[in-house]
Parts: structure tokens; sequence; C-alpha cells
């Protein structure tokens, strides 16, 4: 019997990976930018939202980064990084996101001479004003840039240093990937390991698996984003499973950006399937115009996920948050009980199953400690 997006969207999920700049609701994009003056390429909202959402116009990864240009601009202030940062948490609790680690990048937002701590301290004030008022649980991400400079990513590294355990959770390594090596910011890394900071890099999403090597052997990721080249290098897939690397997916962006062609040859039902462990996330809810709801959606429509499957899926993203241990492995038997309540809907008489061949069931608590 088919899932409706109504059901998966009742069910208690993570978001590891989404941008902040990225994830902007188009009608704050046009109200900031009048509210602060700041010329927009058109005040037209279909037109605007044409030039913002990916779609089928992109080439590339860096094709899929100019939309940022827009929304840049109109978070230059401590109040709209603030009512951003909070209007997300309100758009996870419309379909029960209950935990999302936000990442964005500091540097980005000093146009109008924010100083950096002021813009990672809006950010982190909204997210909590969001989960006092919507009970959203959250932590901050924040990103070095790979086409800038190994010098702002220490700077970046530095903060996230600075603000461990005030709302800052780990680091990532955006951007361009490309010619852009994650090595050449392993300085940046050695200060996050050094001071037992999480952290996590995109990786295998514009270029092959040595990039995912290097993110892994070089600077330490605890996660991998994206990841998708990495079903081309046997042995790497294997240290990844073996170890229990996460892999953050996100499958309407990776088609946007071309790191898989189409859904079809998309390598997600393959890692799945070989017991990598892997999560489920939006990257860039307004650029891709998705949620976590509608990606687990696909994942059951396109692949054939059952409500079992998408289970796993989500008890991989509560393991795979950085969150502290005990913090984890309490939400983790409370998420994992209020799922054992969700049951699939019966089938029509004669109904045929979405998948033609399913395996045999493991229990929930089984499959927890399969991810």
């Amino acid at each position: 019997m088919a899932l409706t997006l109504d059901f998966i969207e009742k069910l208690p999920k993570t978001d590891l990976h989404c941008h902040l700049d990225g994830s902007v609701r188009l009608t704050t994009v046009l109200d900031l930018a009048e509210k602060g003056k700041v010329r927009l390429p058109t005040d037209d909202p279909k037109a605007l939202y044409s030039m913002i959402y990916a779609g089928e116009v992109c080439s590339s990864l860096e094709d899929y980064l100019k939309a940022f240009d827009i929304t840049l601009a109109v978070m230059q202030t401590e109040e709209s990084l603030y009512r951003v940062a909070y209007e997300l948490a309100e758009d996870c609790a419309r379909e029960n996101v209950r935990y999302i680690e936000v990442r964005y990048s500091p540097m980005l937002h000093t146009h109008r001479n924010l100083k950096l701590t002021q813009i990672v301290e809006a950010v982190i004030q909204g997210l909590r004003a969001g989960e006092r008022d919507f009970g959203v649980l959250s932590g901050v991400i924040l990103c070095g840039i790979r086409s800038i400079s190994a010098d702002s990513s220490l700077r970046m590294a530095e903060l996230c240093v600075a603000y461990k355990n005030r709302g800052v959770v780990g680091f990532d390594l955006a951007g361009a990937e490309y010619n852009y090596p994650a090595k050449d910011h392993k300085k940046a890394f050695q200060l996050i390991l050094d001071n037992n900071v999480n952290c996590t890099a995109h990786a295998g999403e514009a270029y092959g698996p040595e990039s995912i090597a290097q993110a892994i052997h070089y600077c330490g990721a605890h996660r991998i984003g994206h990841g998708t080249r990495l079903r081309e290098n046997g042995d790497l897939l294997n240290y990844v499973n073996d170890h229990r690397i996460p892999l953050e997916i996100c499958l309407s962006s990776n088609i946007q950006t071309r790191a898989a062609a189409d859904l079809a040859s998309h390598p997600l039902p393959f890692f799945f399937n070989y017991g990598l462990r892997v999560t489920i996330n939006t990257d860039n809810r307004l650029v891709t115009d998705t949620t976590v709801s509608k990606e687990l959606f696909l994942c059951h429509t396109e692949y054939g996920f059952t409500l079992d499957d998408l289970k796993e899926l989500i008890i991989s993203g509560w393991k795979s948050a950085f969150l502290p241990y005990r913090e984890k492995a309490d939400v983790l038997k409370k998420v994992t009980r209020e799922l054992e309540a969700f049951v699939e809907p019966k089938a029509e008489p004669n109904a045929r199953s979405v998948r033609s061949a399913e395996p045999p069931k493991l229990p929930l608590a089984a499959a927890a400690e399969r991810s």
C-alpha cells in the first residue's frame, strides 16, 4: 500500500545537511529586500523564484550555487539572520523534523560590516527561539569555503572552537569542489580535531572518490556531505561502511547539481542495501524546493522503500547527529518507540506491493542496531 506524503510528515525526523542561506522562504527574501532596501534582480515573486529554484536549469554544482547570491544579499543584518533561523525552525516543525543541524559560513554575511560573533549569535538566538516556540532541537555547523582560502577556513574553525557547547556543534567544508581539494584546508580541520569538535565535509558531489578519501584521511571528517561518487571506489566504500561513516544524502539536490544524472541512477538504493549508514536531508529547502518528508517520499515512490526502510533511514539520521552520546541514546529510545507505533496502511484486496520482491522485515530495534 503506497504511503502518502501526509503520513511521512508525521514521522519524527532529522535534517543533518541543511544550508541556512539556501532555506529562506521566498516571501522572506522579498520582505527583507524591501525593508533593507536591497536591490533584487526582480521583485516579481514568480520571476524571482525561477532565478532561485534550481529545477532543470542547472548544469553543475557551480551553476546551482548562483542562486545564493540572491539569498545572501538579504542576510546581512542580525535581524535578518535571526528571522531566517527562526522561520527555518518553524518550517521544520510543520513536517515533524525534531532536530536540525543548520550550516552556513559567517564570512559570507559580513557585507554590512557585521562582526563574525554577531552573525553566529544572531543565528543561534533565532534557533533557540525556534526551539522554545516549536520544540525543534538544533545545532549550528559553521562552514569553510573551498574556493575562498585556507586561511578563511581556519578563521571559521576558530569560531567553531570558541562557540563549542554554545550552540555550534560542528565544522564543514562547503562550496565548489572541483579544483579545490579538501587537503588544502587541513589546518582548519586539525584545529577542529585538536579541540574535539565534530566535523563533516562536502565530498564526492562534484568530484570523484578521491575527494571523499581526502575528507576522511586528510581532514578526519566524521560524516560525508553527499558522497554520491563513493560507488566508484569499492575499497573506500567498504572503509566507509566498516567505520560507519554516515553519508548525508540529498537526493533532489544531487540531481539538480548533476552529481547524479537522474533518480534512477542515484546510488542511494545500492548504498542502503549494502548496509552503509545513509541519512536523508534537504540540502537547500528553497533552492531545491524540498523538505525531508518530500525526500523520504521520493525514496518510497521512486525506489520502493517500505515504511520499515524509511524508519531505518530516520534512525540512521538520529544516530548520526552531532549530539552528545547520552542525549542521543535517550532521544533514540524515545524516537524508536514512537516509530514502532506507525504501521503501514492496510492494502486493498489484490493491491500490488510497491516492491516486486520484498525482503524479510527486520524488527525496528534490529534495524536500529544495523544502522
